[in-house]
């Protein structure tokens, strides 16, 4: 017998022993992968996850998550995709905002979406989407209407209720959510477009900015009655005009909420130049006075404002504009006069110019190189003759100069060097700030024109306090207001003006600080448009907002509303422009038809209601008027809310209903940690957040476009599944592991053996 024939017998023999050691292996492995799962099982059943509730270990695909109370636990953030359209005719918009509420995960939700709108909106639609059912909203006063939402809340009936925080901020309530569900709810507004001179814009605010609240108390006052021997009770505070915030998520993470939005323009007259600043857009013109104005791209972060801007083609925009509406038994008006601005020009009087810059938080990053760009335009060009002071605030206060100075070269340096050096930080108390540059200590000086600038974001939540220090203390003063960033809190920039007698200017950012600093500066030096006064046909029998009808500066049209028992006669407007005497007449019979005119009137009458109650504090008869105004005409308000409910209960009994906020973005250009201060968030969640937020952003596409009201179809959104089960990752690797340790240690013994073998054969 050979050496090789002597090897082949005697390594034959262990074999079977190597197939047996194979087998006891594999059968252990086996044996072992079972025990894992019946553990595992035996586990989840002893101490189940509660409805609605998932671990990170439980995610399949993307989700946005929040923690809960339980250690561990985070509950799937319901996702909002939300779709603009906006019909621009003449003047008017008519815009229709479509939100869809996604579950992503397997409870039922509530979802919680704080939103803004322009500040001049009139709201008064809302339809809820279920299947093929569109389910309107009906307008109820605040309290009655909660009371409704909750009701269907707690019997499991899908329900939407759309309330007002303040006229620019909104909040979308939907309960009942099913799991894996998608909502789809409508809201519906009208408003006019602002003219300055040549140019038309429109804005459609698209994130709530972060307010910072003032550190100072509410006050309470002690009520002594007679007889009390010295002891009084304590009132409770006045009303809450707390502002709810959403959380904001930090950037890292990305960005939430994709819009997609639509605008189609038709001005009344030939187009020239149609831009949009903020936003890359694309422009299909549609003869010579339409458009069609979209996104580039097809879903952009929530996380600015979209501002659109036209203006007339070669000559001059029309310069009066006549629409009316007949409603019942009363007809509406709404007339935009714009006056020459005349070619002689009076000289203009020097100024006393009080530049108020915020430096707080809120303003950190491109937003602050804006207002010190701004604010260094503006004192190059104040003139020999002009004084001038630099106020800066955040939760501090400096005023640079004890009083106005020269506007000279010294002066002019201090205060250049001052405003280089800003750095956002800080809280916003503008308050302290306001009244500082309101203190005037040469109240009757009439040699001068007195104009207050305020640079800030007005990201604040007491604008009732500040209101009402400038309707009590302006005194000769005008308030300029100059709204800074990409989400400036314009319901308070535009009524601050509006209150101060000055105008509001939005800088979006550095590229249109020249631009709008010049068209401020050239109303600041120009003559105001006085003493207008409107006489109507019957004053009996009409009403008309604004009333009294305010000073104007150049380039800017008056613009009435008005409702009389017959649209007939002639309106008389008088004044003076430039200091020469102007008058003009326009029938009332030539009025164009056109829908909602009556709904921007009562806005308009609830915002002169507001204003009112905030100047004389008679907030009881106030609010009976604004209740009033606001059912009559099916508008969304301070006091009245939209709400919608279905008849049928779809949560079923014993399922619990987890409520959650909706986040929101950080503004473009907002550093959060200035905001908000640094916190740690773990690196676990901010991965797994990031995920979700990036792979919802990629697959919500814009809702298709809809039918007319009463026949919109609805939408529906398929989550991908695309990720393998965790548990099934974790078992898979675990036998993946016990197989090739098995099979390792079959080859190691079988090696060893046959080399044993060989080394007893040869001896």
């Amino acid at each position: 017998m050979s050496i090789i024939d002597r090897y082949t017998a005697g390594a034959a023999r262990p074999r079977g022993w190597s197939h047996s050691l194979a087998f006891f292996l594999t059968f252990a492995c086996l044996v072992l992968l079972l025990l894992a799962g019946f553990v595992r099982h035996t586990r989840a059943e002893t101490a189940p996850v509660p409805a609605g509730l998932v671990t990170l270990g439980d995610i399949e695909s993307g989700a946005l998550l929040f923690k809960s109370t339980e250690p561990g636990k985070y509950v799937p953030a319901p996702l909002l995709a939300t779709d603009v359209k906006i019909d621009v005719s003449g003047p008017i918009a008519r815009a229709r905002v479509t939100q869809r509420f996604i579950n992503p995960g397997d409870g039922w939700v509530e979802g919680k979406y704080i939103f803004p709108l322009p500040e001049d909106s009139a709201v008064d639609t809302l339809k809820m989407v279920i299947g093929d059912r569109v389910i309107e909203g009906k307008i109820k006063e605040k309290e009655e209407a909660r009371q409704i939402y909750e009701e269907a809340k707690a019997d499991g009936k899908k329900a939407s209720l759309v309330e007002q925080q303040r006229p620019n901020v909104f909040t979308n309530s939907v309960a009942n959510i099913g799991p894996g569900e998608t909502i789809v709810v409508q809201i519906e507004y009208q408003q006019t477009a602002r003219r300055d001179g040549d140019t038309f814009s429109l804005r459609f605010p698209m994130v709530v900015a972060p307010r910072y609240t003032p550190k100072e108390a509410n006050p309470q006052f002690v009520d002594f009655e007679p007889g009390s021997s010295g002891w009084g009770d304590v009132l409770p505070p006045e009303r809450d005009d707390t502002l709810e915030q959403p959380p904001v998520l930090r950037p890292e993470m990305g960005n939430v909420n994709p819009v997609s939005l639509k605008v189609s323009l038709d001005a009344g007259f030939p187009l020239g130049d149609v831009a949009s600043p903020h936003h890359e857009v694309m422009i299909e013109r549609d003869g010579k006075r339409a458009a069609t104005i979209a996104l580039k791209d097809e879903l952009v972060p929530a996380n600015k404002d979209f501002e659109l801007t036209w203006k007339p083609a070669a000559a001059k925009a029309p310069t009066a504009a006549l629409f009316r509406e007949r409603v019942g038994k009363e007809d509406y008006l709404l007339v935009m006069l714009t006056p020459p601005s005349g070619d002689v020009q009076p000289e203009a009087k020097p100024r006393e110019a009080i530049f108020v810059i915020d430096n707080s938080g809120s303003m950190s990053g491109p937003s602050m190189d804006q207002a010190k760009e701004s604010l260094l335009w503006a004192l190059d060009r104040l003139k020999p003759g002009d004084t001038f002071n630099v106020i800066r605030f955040d939760d501090t206060l400096t005023v640079l100069f004890p009083d106005a100075v020269p506007a000279h070269g010294e002066n002019l340096a201090v205060a250049k060097k001052f405003v280089k050096g800003l750095e956002a930080n800080g809280g916003t108390e503008m308050l302290p700030a306001l009244r500082a540059a309101l203190t005037d200590r040469r109240s009757g000086n009439e040699d001068r024109v007195r104009q207050v600038v305020f640079l800030t974001d007005g990201a604040i939540t007491n604008e009732r306090e500040l209101f009402s220090e400038i309707t009590s203390n302006l005194g000769r003063s005008r308030l300029f207001t100059v709204g800074i960033g990409s989400a400036p809190n314009s319901y308070f920039m535009t009524r601050a003006s509006e209150a101060g007698r000055g105008t509001f200017t939005h800088i979006g950012n550095e590229q249109q600080v020249v631009e709008r600093m010049s068209e401020l500066f050239e109303k600041l030096g120009n003559p105001v448009m006085t003493d207008i006064i409107a006489t109507w046909p019957d004053s009996r029998t009409t009403e008309s907002w604004p009333n009294p009808v305010p000073d104007l500066y150049k380039g800017e049209p008056v613009v009435l509303s008005a409702r009389m028992p017959e649209a007939k006669g002639t309106l008389t407007l008088k004044g003076e422009v430039a200091g020469e005497p102007w008058e003009v007449r326009m029938s009332l019979d030539k009025g164009e038809p056109r829908p909602g005119i009556g709904k921007l009137w009562a806005r308009r009458k609830i915002e002169q209601l507001e204003a009112d109650a905030r100047i004389e504090g008679d907030w009881e008869r106030n609010d009976k008027a604004i209740t009033a105004v606001a059912l009559e005409h099916h508008l969304v308000s301070r006091l009245t809310s939209l709400v919608a409910v279905d008849v049928t209960p779809t949560r079923p009994d014993g399922e619990k209903l987890t409520s959650k906020d909706m986040p929101v973005n950080l503004p473009e250009g907002w550093d959060y940690d200035k905001v908000f201060g640094e916190q740690s968030i773990p690196a676990s969640q901010r991965a797994q957040m990031k995920q979700g937020v990036m792979a919802f952003a990629s697959y919500a596409p814009a809702p298709p476009p809809q039918a007319d009201a009463g026949g919109m179809q609805p939408v529906s959104l398929s989550l991908p599944q695309t990720a393998t089960d965790a548990p099934a990752l974790i078992h898979s690797g675990i036998l993946a592991l016990l197989v090739g340790m098995a099979l390792s240690a079959l080859w190691w013994l079988r090696r060893h053996w046959s080399a044993t073998a060989w080394a007893r054969r040869a001896r």
